[in-house]
């Protein structure tokens, strides 16, 4: 059994508080241990030993804090400065610009951007500014820092900075680095498994809702059959459409990439054509004329659109354009601003008259193409400077929600 996504971040995150933490309790026994020898074998007895002391308890004390109040940016943020600021004392003491110390700024850029990139360009360039000032300081006639490393412990001095240094790198740093890399590649080969199960599964829900969909049309077409008052049977073959439109969305979610969003030239393309066949037959007089850019359209939109467009080219076709006549349907989506659309759809038939609206008419067509239209936060107004039945439809992009149509 694959472990959930949140499980995987939870192990992520407590990898990188075990690395922090193990590091800073390193870094201050090792300070510590720089301190005794300091004073104990290298007979340095000025300032470094004590810089040592002092960074060894304040990150100790740093990091146990840790655990009272459970930010980790702040307990590595606390310990990169005092690393920063401890190791260029220790490197001004120490010969400056030639001490072999100065390489331990060089370690807190690699922690920091083993954390984060952010953290660690601002340490990176605090380091370069650090080091050009230490540089300035060594070539000048003042000297602010004395080198306090007795002249018989100059290399002594040397080999352990630059031991610790190595340690800390491959034996600290690397070490861990690399165990929590395997770990966050294994993280994220989980997360990724997750993820592409959750869209098998997805893919399967629209899949079964489509043939759920399907399987309701075809019920619809068998009671139809058994039905001789045309006036009835139209009435079921009307809702026999309106399943088929919300069928398509879902079949076009799960056969594509995107599952959330659909391609909506290419749906209204494939619905304008299965209606005009429908009403109209394989033979037929109809022109269609779709002018719809690249637009991505999310499901909770796509369906109560994809009705509307339902109706209104229902409309057209049975009583728009009469019989075996002539015509054209045009749609023509546009998107306004960032979620808002406008939708011209209608035909150059016969029209009717201007009187008739949504409000005095028992056409349940007409109703809900002015119920969908309010659903989908918008608007519907009639085009009169055109020949036959036009609407003009403002719309917003909807989240996920359910509204009835009624």
């Amino acid at each position: 059994m694959q472990k959930p996504i949140k499980d995987i971040n939870q192990e992520r995150l407590r990898d990188k508080v075990h690395l922090v933490l193990k590091v800073n309790y390193f870094t201050s026994f090792f300070s510590l241990l720089f301190c005794v020898l300091c004073l104990f074998l290298l007979n340095i007895d000025q300032v470094i030993p004590y810089v040592f002391l002092t960074f060894g308890l304040l990150n100790l004390i740093n990091t146990l804090l840790y655990h009272v109040h459970k930010n980790l940016t702040l307990t590595y943020n606390i310990v990169s400065i005092m690393t920063l600021a401890g190791a260029t004392m220790v490197t001004l003491f120490s010969g400056g610009i030639n001490s072999p110390f100065i390489f331990v700024l060089a370690l807190i850029v690699f922690a920091g951007y083993a954390t984060t990139r952010v953290y660690g360009s601002i340490y990176l360039y605090m380091n370069l500014l650090i080091v050009v000032l230490i540089y300035a300081q060594s070539v000048t006639d003042f000297e602010f820092a004395p080198n306090v490393v007795p002249e018989a412990s100059k290399d002594l001095f040397a080999l352990l900075s630059i031991l610790f240094s190595v340690y800390l790198l491959g034996g600290v740093f690397g070490k861990n680095l690399l165990q929590a890399h395997h770990n966050l590649y294994k993280s994220k080969n989980e997360i990724e498994a997750r993820i592409q199960e959750k869209e098998t599964l997805l893919k399967e829900v629209h899949h079964r809702v489509k043939n759920n969909l399907q399987t309701v049309s075809s019920l619809l077409s068998l009671q139809s059959r058994s039905i001789s008052d045309e006036k009835v049977k139209n009435l079921i073959k009307s809702s026999q459409n309106r399943v088929i439109s919300m069928a398509m969305v879902h079949e076009m979610l799960y056969m594509r990439k995107d599952l959330t969003r659909i391609e909506y030239k290419s749906y209204v393309q494939e619905l304008s054509e299965y209606l005009v066949k429908s009403v109209k037959g394989v033979k037929n007089n109809i022109k269609l004329k779709i002018d719809i850019p690249d637009i991505k359209l999310g499901i909770d939109t796509a369906i109560p659109l994809g009705l509307l467009i339902n109706e209104a080219l229902t409309n057209s076709l049975k009583y728009g354009i009469k019989d075996d006549n002539a015509g054209e349907i045009h749609i023509a989506l546009k998107q306004e601003d960032e979620k808002g659309y406008i939708l011209n759809i209608g035909d150059n038939g016969v029209g009717f008259p201007e009187a008739l609206n949504f409000k005095n008419t028992k056409s349940l067509g007409l109703k809900l193409i002015h119920n969908l239209a309010r659903q989908l936060k918008g608007s519907i107004t009639r085009d009169a400077s055109k020949k036959g039945t036009n609407y003009i439809v403002k719309f917003r992009e909807v989240g996920h929600q359910f509204q009835s149509v009624a």
